[in-house]
Order: C-alpha cells, then structure tokens, then sequence
C-alpha cells in the first residue's frame, strides 16, 4: 500500500514542472498578444507595456485572474487607439472576460476572433468608426455588446437569438440594414437599435421595449412603432383606380350616360345624403349631451381598467377643476402636444411613493410615456411655485438632470410631468434582485453613473443661485438612461414642501448640520453626494425601503474599516467578481470620503469633486489648477 501511494506522489512531482510551465506559457502567450496589439495600434496616450514588467500588476488596462495566471479583463477607454485591431492579437486571449476600448479611434472591421473569444462576457466598443459586418460568431456567455456609435453594416447575424444571458445590447448609430431577428432572449433588459437601416416588423419578443429604441429607422414599423400596413412595402402600392384595359375602355364608351344616372340613381343618392345628415346631427347632440354631463360631474370619467392599470383620473381627477383643465404649463423647448386631458385619460400604474409625491407611469392614447408626480403637502402659493418651477426649468436642460416637461397647479393638486426613464434608479441597479443570475453594474458604469451625477449637481448649483439645492440627493433619485447616464431628478422641491422642521434622523443621506429641510446648503448636498458614492462603492443601503432591512451609517461605517487598514473590505463584492482597477477604486473612495467630512468648510464643492473623479480616467487633466478643497482628501 505504502508502495502505490509512494509511486502515486512520484508521478504527481514529475508532472507538476510540466503543468508549471503550461501556466506560465499561457500568461506569457497572453502577453505577447497584447504586446503584438500595442505595437499594431497607435495611440496617443504611451501604455506601459514590456516584457521587464509584470503583466498583472504593472500593465495599465490589464487585469488578471486572482492566481495571476491567465489576463481576463482590457480596460483601455479614451487612450486615443487609433487603426485596424489586427487579427490574432487580442483574438488569442482565450480566457478574457471583459473588453473595454470604447470612445477611441479604431477603424476597419472588426476581427471575427474577438467576439468569439469563449469566456467573454463583457464588451464595450462604443464610439469607434469600425466599419463592415458584425461577426456572426460570438461567445455564448456574452452578456453585454455596445458597439453604438460606429460604421457598422450589413445585417444582425442570426447567431445573437441564442445568446440566453445576453442583458444589454447597443447598436444604435449604425448602418446596420435587414430585419430584425425574433430576439426571444429571457434575459435581454436594454435595447437600443436606433438610427440604422433597420427595415420589416419589429418582433413581437422585443416590442416591449419603448419606442425610443427603435427610432430613425425610416422602414421599420410595428409597435412600439407606427403599425405596418398590410401591403408589403418592398412592392408598388396599388392605385386607387382600377387598371385601364382596352376591354374596359370600350365598354365604358358604349354605355348610355343616361342609363348610368337615371331617376332611380338619383332619388337613391338624395335619400342617402339625407340619412347620414339626420345620422351626424344625432351622434353631434350625443356627444353634446356626454360633455354636459361631464361637466356637471367635476370628475372625468374612467375607461375600463385594463391589466391592473387605471386612468389618473381615478386617482386623482377630482382635485384637478374643470375650468382649469387644460392649464398645462409646457417649459420651453418640450415636444409634447397632448393637454391635461389626454394626460388624465391616460392608463396608468404607480411607481412608487417617494418623499413628496407619488409617481405614475403614465401612457397617453397616442403611445407616448411620461411619469407623472403628485405632490403632496405643497404649502407655497401660486406665484412662488411657479418662480421655482422656471428655477427647475432653467437648470433641467443639463443632460445628467432630469428635465421637467410640463406642471399643473390648482388648489388642490399639484402635478410634474418629466419623461419616462426605462433603466430605472440607481438604487434598483444598485440593490434590486442580488439573487442568482442578476447582472450586476460594473466598474465602468458606476463611474460613468457618478460622474454624470456629480457634473448634474453642479449645474444646479452654478445655474440656480447660491440659495438653490437639489435638497433630496439619493440613490432612488438618479435615473438612468440605456446608454447608463446619470440623471438625478426630483430637482428643487424642499422649499416647496411642508417638511417637519426636525428631519427625520433615519435619512442616511442627510448632512448632520441639517436639521430643517429650509437650510440645505450646497455643502450638504456635497456630503449627500458623497453618501451616494458610498453606496456605489460599497454595495450597501444608507437609508431603510421596503424590502431591505439592512441599513447602515456608511461614513461611520466606511471610517472604521479604513482605519483598520482593511479597505479591500469596504468595496462591493459584485464588483470585486467582475473588471475593476482598484487604484481608480482607492481614488473614489477618498473622494466620497472628503465629501463627506463633518465639517461643512472641509467638503470641497461640486465643481472641485467633478474635477478630481474626471482626473481618475483622465490624469492629464491633472495640469490644471488646483484648489484648497484638494488638500481635504483622506488617504485610505
């Protein structure tokens, strides 16, 4: 017995220099890939990368497996990549996961040897000028595809309807032509195929989608969309009239005028033409009658309920006066054309109930989406209300805030109507579903997401005055768009409410200084910035919902980890498991951290924090001035 085990081990040990090498072979091979990639594409920015340093450790853009034996993530957004990826370079890396060359200038086709990389589950090629076909092979564990904003042509390879985990897909600004495939893919959550040549019916598996994702796409049709017509379009429409045929033509010319229009015809066309007067007088009195009863009522009335949704007027029609019915106040620059009418027929279902209002998913008879909030507890009048409402509208045309479309004010309602945000919150992202088979946000989206909100705030606090704050920062208040920008809504609403003078002490997101929601300051909306960084970086929940019990103080928290020099321990475990540069993670963590300082004067503003995470990507911008809100960083 003793002998086998002994010659067990011997075989063991003459194997493992072997297994040894194989390892060593593969990041060495992985290396020399990427070297062959640097040395085949130009780029402004110098990458790091030699055979004298580590691959794992040193390479800028490159991440590793935890043993450090196989390279599974490229991260190289912005560097100024210029030219044509040649084939068998990154094509070779067989064990990466995620592929970040975004917002460069890479042109030519894209080698068919990338997408079909087995293990690849993340790729971002936005903002290129690639050219020719998408590749038909591609890796079944795929999870997102953006390759927006490029020359791609030719049409969707019939292959991406078996991608079963395939979460979001961007092909937007394209060239893309040819019908769309029946994507019947049960974890597809963001599409977005605007602007190509798309042409046919959408499929009935993607028409859930809204319609913004199928725009500027001239021959396409089916809803969300217009509805197709029943003749093909690829043909000539008929004409109105029957063909002329030489047949036809001499039997119209035999025929006797007089026997075509006898007294009979006559007499039949004057009885007609009587019947459908006295027929439209009767349906115009009805209608007459309809509206005066209407009227008398106060109350629109309700169509029939219809999938678990209702008219907003069943909700709150009675508190909108008739006289005032379609005083809608539209700010300048929206395209809306419905009145409050339309908007309190429309079917609606509520979204959820926020810190001053519910608000509605509404959907007009016309096909567009809005939200609409009701307030409630509006003390101020009229006047004031419309003063900050023209504040609100003043600093909504930012792109990372939330405009307001349209606000109605009576007596006894107050409504704000913005446009409908399919990605959701940040907070659902954030915290929605952490069972199986979620799709986490990754490193690059929560930066992107920060870094709009951050760049929003500031706005409003440069635009609206030193007195004008958002004053209800938090992760339920950022909408997210499909490209996964950061727009923060619910814009300017504090001075409006009848807040209780002592705010509530379970608001995680509240500055200590602040207790009456009167006196927010920009220095507390920078430190409920800074608790919403937090909450990016860490995973965790800063204030209690429904659903998640678990709610912690995370400047406190954060603090006491970092002190005990454990900081790996702060970040979320959703972005250790995926592509993630931990120096950038470090960076944003001492951002959040100075945000959130007790001392008002030791925040740096708004301005200074957009500053220092642009300078995260982007060290250059290291050269321009700095301020003294740059010495508050603490070193984790």
């Amino acid at each position: 017995m003793m002998f086998k085990s002994l010659i067990s081990a011997i075989v063991s040990l003459s194997f493992l220099p072997i297994f040894s090498g194989t390892t060593v072979a593969d990041l060495n091979s992985d290396g020399q890939a990427l070297l062959d990639f640097a040395s085949s594409v130009p780029h402004a920015r110098r990458l790091n990368w030699n055979d004298s340093a580590s691959i794992c450790s040193s390479w800028v853009g490159v991440t590793c497996n935890p043993d450090k034996t196989r390279v599974i993530a490229i991260h190289l957004p912005g560097i100024g990549l210029k030219g044509h990826i040649p084939e068998n370079s990154i094509g070779k890396l067989d064990a990466l996961t995620v592929l970040s060359l975004h917002t460069n200038g890479l042109n030519g086709k894209l080698p068919s040897d990338i997408l079909s990389i087995r293990s690849l589950e993340y790729v971002h090629l936005q903002q290129n000028n690639f050219s020719g076909p998408i590749p038909s092979s591609v890796s079944p564990k795929l999870i997102a595809l953006d390759i927006s904003f490029n020359s791609f042509s030719g049409t969707i390879p019939p292959t991406f309807v078996n991608l079963r985990r395939l979460t979001w897909l961007y092909f937007q600004n394209n060239s893309i032509s040819g019908h769309i495939p029946d994507f019947n893919l049960p974890m597809l959550k963001y599409l977005n195929l605007s602007n190509n040549n798309l042409s046919g019916s959408i499929p009935n598996s993607i028409q859930k989608f809204p319609h913004t994702s199928f725009l500027g796409n001239s021959l396409l049709c089916g809803p969300p969309l217009n509805h197709c017509s029943a003749v093909n379009p690829s043909r000539s429409p008929p004409s109105a009239y029957p063909p002329v045929t030489p047949s036809s033509t001499h039997s119209q010319k035999a025929t006797n005028p007089k026997k075509r229009f006898g007294l009979a015809s006559i007499l039949a066309l004057v009885i007609g033409g009587c019947a459908f007067l006295a027929l439209l007088v009767l349906v115009i009195s009805l209608c007459c009658c309809k509206k005066k009863n209407g009227q008398s009522s106060g109350i629109l009335k309700a169509k029939a309920a219809c999938a678990g949704k209702n008219e907003i007027s069943k909700s709150f029609g009675s508190g909108v006066q008739e006289a005032e019915k379609n005083k809608l106040f539209f700010f300048r620059g929206c395209s809306y054309t419905f009145d409050l009418e339309d908007l309190l027929k429309a079917s609606a279902e509520v979204l959820g109930k926020g810190s001053y209002g519910t608000a509605y998913k509404a959907v007009l008879e016309e096909g567009t989406t809005v939200v609409v909030k009701r307030l409630r507890e509006v003390v101020v009048g009229k006047k004031e209300f419309e003063q900050q409402m023209d504040i609100v509208g003043r600093v909504g045309s930012h792109p990372n805030v939330m405009p307001l479309q349209a606000y109605y004010y009576s007596k006894d309602e107050k409504l704000l109507v913005c446009s409908f945000m399919p990605g959701g919150s940040l907070f659902a992202s954030l915290h929605g579903n952490r069972g199986e088979g979620r799709t986490p946000l990754d490193w690059d989206a929560r930066m992107k997401v920060s870094l709009g909100v951050a760049k929003g705030i500031a706005f409003i606090h440069s635009e609206g005055g030193p007195k004008f704050t958002h004053g209800n920062i938090k992760s339920t208040n950022v909408l997210l768009t499909q490209d996964l920008d950061g727009c923060i809504s619910d814009v300017g609403l504090p001075p409006l409410m009848s807040t209780p003078a002592t705010m509530s002490r379970s608001n995680g997101y509240r500055a200590p200084e602040v207790t009456d929601a009167r006196k927010i300051t920009h220095k507390s909306d920078v430190y409920s910035f800074g608790v919403l960084l937090l909450e990016m970086l860490t995973g965790k929940c800063p204030m209690r919902y429904p659903g998640h019990d678990e709610v912690v103080d995370l400047p406190r928290w954060v603090r006491s980890v970092v002190r005990e020099e454990w900081t790996a321990e702060v970040f979320d475990e959703e972005l250790l498991r995926g592509r993630y540069v931990e120096e950038e993670m470090v960076q944003m963590l001492q951002i959040a951290l100075a945000c959130v300082g007790k001392a008002p004067d030791m925040r740096p503003r708004m301005e200074e924090a957009v500053r220092m995470m642009e300078e995260i990507r982007q060290p250059e911008l290291k050269n321009r001035p700095s301020s003294e809100s740059d010495s508050n960083l603490q070193t984790p």
